[in-house]
C-alpha cells in the first residue's frame, strides 16, 4: 500500500535537505516542497506562528517504521511532524512506481 507522508521544515535549505536525505536512503519515492506554509501551533504553552516548508512525501507502507526512526535524526525540530495517510486508491502505474522506488 502506498502512503502519503506530511511533514514541514523551517526553511527551504532544511526541507530540500532532508527531502534528498529521505530520497537516497529510497525511505520515500518522492517529495513536493509547498513553500511559505503558515502554521499556527501550541509549542511550550503559547500558540506560536511560523513561515513553513509543508514536505509531500509518498512512500511504501513497509517504509514508515523504518521513516519514523530516521526522520528525529535527519530533522532540525526538537519534535518533527510526520502525519501518515492511507491512499485508499490512484493510478496503478504510479502507485506501483511508488512501491517500487521506495525499497529498502
Amino acid at each position: 500500500m502506498t502512503r502519503v507522508c506530511l511533514m514541514t521544515c523551517p526553511n527551504p535549505e532544511a526541507a530540500q535537505s532532508l527531502a534528498r536525505q529521505l530520497l537516497e536512503r529510497r525511505l520515500v519515492a518522492c517529495v513536493n516542497l509547498v513553500p511559505q506554509v503558515t502554521s499556527l501551533y501550541w509549542w511550550e504553552g503559547k500558540i506560536q506562528e511560523d513561515s513553513e516548508v509543508l514536505l509531500v512525501a509518498k512512500t511504501a507502507a513497509e517504509r514508515i517504521e523504518e521513516l519514523k526512526v530516521v526522520l528525529p535524526e535527519l530533522h532540525p525540530y526538537d519534535v518533527p511532524e510526520l502525519v501518515v495517510l492511507s491512499v485508499e486508491d490512484g493510478l496503478p502505474a504510479y502507485l506501483n512506481w511508488v512501491k517500487t522506488e521506495a525499497h529498502g
